[in-house]
């Protein structure tokens, strides 16, 4: 198809627009013509934009930003009579710096979080902020551009939203299910095309999955092409899980009063329990089948600390133990729900799944790195080399 010049600074912004929504995967509808009417019908997915185009030949925030103004309340009008549309405003400028793409997504994020907003340069490099989440679209080929958007990515997440909270861990091991024996984790397995369904799933709030799911697209680790999600980039989603789990929860060591078998006790103060603890780190890696390291006393989680000697949970069985080898040592899980949700019922005791085997001895000073990496081979580079 021949592509004729555009013969006006308008008709230009709107060429150079199109061709950037297009190549980034977008497709166009006839615009309806009306003499106040939209610039661009754009659509990609199920959603579909009426797009504002303004243009200016400066590309200062002082000078870009009343423009913008302009086009959000232009395309909000448009969108305001067409149910199943919504508004997008861009502006195209000659050349465009980071300072006014970062005043632009400052912009947008504050007075039009409604609104898709972007900033496009005219050769071709520019910022396009969603509407309702974080995700910016930014051409490739620009290598400061992309750097700049790893670094703004890394703080806004930071900012706002822990990708590795306690329940997000859980609904990370939910959508990782399908991929993972189930004698190595307790999760549902099934594949999921909405947050309402991965809530169902997971037992978790429909508002908690929906902002795990819309951070997760926001840091490209979710595909959604085939209709249902996927994680994606899963080496780099695993560092950044592991990286977060590097805290040293309390803990403490402990001997059983009664000088009997430490493997049948320590299963029956778990039962005690009632859920709420597991057999983890190196001990849990042996029950898994994936053990390494030996001569490491057990490890129990519990949501915190207990009073010894209380008879509540069976903690009059123990003692604790400052000098000497421990029977065991109790520790107190930094993400109790992931951690017991999680964990594998294996000969009458409870063991923590292999994904927080895996984060746990990572971090463990004592031939841990060793163990991760028997894990990570076996289990997760498998899950890494898989496709979706």
């Amino acid at each position: 198809m021949v592509t004729h010049p555009p013969s006006t600074r308008a008709q230009e912004a709107e060429h150079v627009v199109k061709n950037w929504l297009a190549k980034n995967g977008w497709g166009f509808d006839p615009v309806p013509r009306a003499p106040d009417g939209a610039d661009l019908v754009a659509h990609k997915g199920a959603e579909r934009f009426l797009v504002e185009i303004k243009s200016l030949s400066e590309g200062r925030p002082d000078r870009v930003i009343p423009l913008l103004s302009q086009a959000i309340l232009q395309a909000q009008s448009h969108a305001a009579g067409d149910d199943l549309a919504k508004p997008m405003a861009v502006v195209h400028v000659e050349r465009a710096s980071l300072s006014l793409y970062k005043h632009v997504l400052e912009f947008a994020e504050r007075y039009a979080p409604a609104v898709a907003v972007g900033v496009l340069s005219a050769e071709g490099l520019g910022v396009l902020k969603m509407a309702g989440s974080n995700c910016l679209v930014i051409d490739e080929r620009d290598e400061f551009l992309r750097h700049s958007r790893a670094r703004h990515d890394k703080a806004t997440a930071t900012q706002s939203f822990n990708l590795f909270s306690d329940l997000n861990q859980w609904m990370l091991k939910v959508l990782l299910a399908p991929s993972i024996p189930e004698d190595l984790l307790s999760a549902p397995r099934s594949r999921y095309r909405s947050g309402a369904e991965l809530a169902a799933a997971a037992n978790v709030s429909e508002m908690s999955a929906s902002r795990l799911l819309q951070q997760l697209r926001h840091d490209r680790f979710l595909d959604e092409s085939s209709g249902y999600m996927a994680l994606v980039r899963r080496e780099e989603l695993f560092a950044q899980w592991r990286s977060a789990a590097r805290r040293r929860p309390p803990e403490a060591p402990m001997r059983f009063l009664l000088r009997s078998a430490v493997q049948d006790q320590l299963a029956k103060l778990v039962r005690a329990q009632n859920g709420q603890a597991c057999v983890g780190l190196f001990a849990a890696a042996d029950a898994l089948r994936l053990g390494h390291v030996s001569g490491m006393p057990p490890y129990l989680y519990v949501p915190k600390l207990p009073n010894i000697g209380s008879q509540d949970g069976g903690w009059d069985m123990v003692k604790a133990s400052p000098d000497g080898a421990p029977d065991f040592i109790v520790r107190q899980a930094l993400a109790p729900q992931s951690t017991f949700r999680g964990a594998v019922h294996q000969g009458g005791s409870v063991f923590a799944d292999v994904l927080q085997v895996w984060l746990d001895v990572s971090n463990h000073p004592a031939r841990g790195q060793e163990q991760a990496d028997l894990i990570y081979r076996n289990i997760l580079l498998p899950l890494i080399e898989a496709r979706p």
